[in-house]
C-alpha cells in the first residue's frame, strides 16, 4: 500500500519543545534500525543533547524484554515510531514507563486503556508500546542525572493481523484521518511536560489517573514466572498489585511480564 509522502512538522515541534528542552535537536530518519538503539549509541559515545528522533521506517524496532516491535505494514505512515532523549534526575525512577503511557493515552483518546507496565490497548487489542532505557553516557554520572531514552511506537493505519496472537489496533479507528505527523504533534508536548513532572514528583500523583485507565484492574492475570492471581491496581511507586493463593504480591521486576489469564484460569 503506497501512501502519500509524509510531511513532518519539524519546525513546529522544535518551536513548541525548545522552551522546555533548550538545545533540542529534532531529526527525521527515512529508515533506521531502531530509534532507541540509535540514541543509546549516541548516549554511550557521550554526544547526545536533548533529541527527538523520528523514523518513517524501523527495520529492527525493539520492545520490552528484548522483544521485537513490529509496527506498521512496511510502508511509511503505517505507524509512528520515535524516541525522545533528555536528561532526568528523579528521586525514584519507579513508574516512569507508566507515567509515559498515561501521557500518551491522555493526549490521544479517552477510550485508550493502559496495560501494566508499558502498553496502550483499545478494545482488547494492543495499539501502542513504550520502551524506556537509561544511560549515564560514556562515564558514570557524578549525580543522579541520567539520559532517559523514551521510545514510543503507535500503530496508525490498519494492519494485517497475521502473525499476532491478538490482532493489533490502530489509531485511525479512533481518530479517522489522523496521520503519523499529526499523532506526534498531539503527543510531544504533553510527553515532555509529563517527564518533567515525573522528575519532580514521581509516579504517586499519577496513580489515580492511571487507575481510571487500568486495563488489568480486577482481572485474572498470569505472570511470566508461572504465577497467577487477580490484579488489584498499582501502588504509588507503580508496582502492580496481584492477589494470588499466597496473598497480595507487588510486582516490580522488569523481567516479569503480565497478561490477562485465559478464560477459566483460577484467580
Amino acid at each position: 500500500m503506497n501512501r502519500p509522502a509524509l510531511s513532518w512538522p519539524v519546525d513546529a515541534l522544535r518551536g513548541a519543545l525548545a522552551p522546555l528542552l533548550p538545545g533540542l535537536v529534532v531529526e527525521v530518519a527515512g529508515q533506521i534500525d531502531s530509534t532507541n538503539s540509535e540514541l543509546m549509541r549516541r548516549a554511550r559515545a557521550g554526544r547526545l543533547p536533548p533529541t527527538l528522533l523520528v523514523a518513517e521506517l524501523q527495520t529492527a524496532g525493539r520492545g520490552r524484554l528484548g522483544r521485537g516491535w513490529q509496527s506498521g505494514d512496511g510502508e511509511p505512515g503505517g505507524a509512528l515510531a520515535f524516541s525522545l532523549a533528555l536528561s532526568l534526575a528523579p528521586r525514584d525512577w519507579s513508574g516512569l514507563s507508566l507515567a509515559v503511557g498515561l501521557a500518551v493515552a491522555e493526549s490521544l483518546h479517552p477510550d485508550i486503556r493502559l496495560k501494566w507496565p508499558n502498553d496502550l490497548w483499545w478494545q482488547g487489542r494492543k495499539l501502542a508500546g513504550i520502551l524506556v532505557e537509561t544511560s549515564s553516557g560514556s562515564a558514570a554520572a557524578a549525580d543522579a542525572t541520567r539520559t532517559a531514552i523514551v521510545g514510543i511506537g503507535v500503530n496508525i493505519a490498519p494492519l494485517d493481523g497475521t502473525g499476532f496472537a491478538t490482532p493489533p489496533a490502530w489509531l485511525q479507528a479512533l481518530l479517522p484521518g489522523v496521520d503519523a505527523p499529526g499523532a506526534l504533534l498531539r503527543i510531544a508536548v504533553p510527553l515532555v511536560h509529563a517527564l518533567r513532572a515525573f522528575e519532580a514528583t514521581g509516579f504517586a500523583p499519577l496513580a489515580e489517573r492511571f487507575a481510571a485507565r487500568d486495563l488489568l484492574a480486577g482481572q485474572p492475570v498470569q505472570l511470566s514466572d508461572g504465577s497467577q492471581g487477580v490484579a488489584e491496581g498499582v501502588g504509588p511507586d507503580g508496582a502492580l498489585r496481584v492477589r494470588g493463593a499466597t496473598g497480595l504480591r507487588e510486582v516490580r521486576s522488569a523481567e516479569v511480564s503480565v497478561r490477562p489469564a485465559p478464560p477459566g484460569a483460577p484467580g
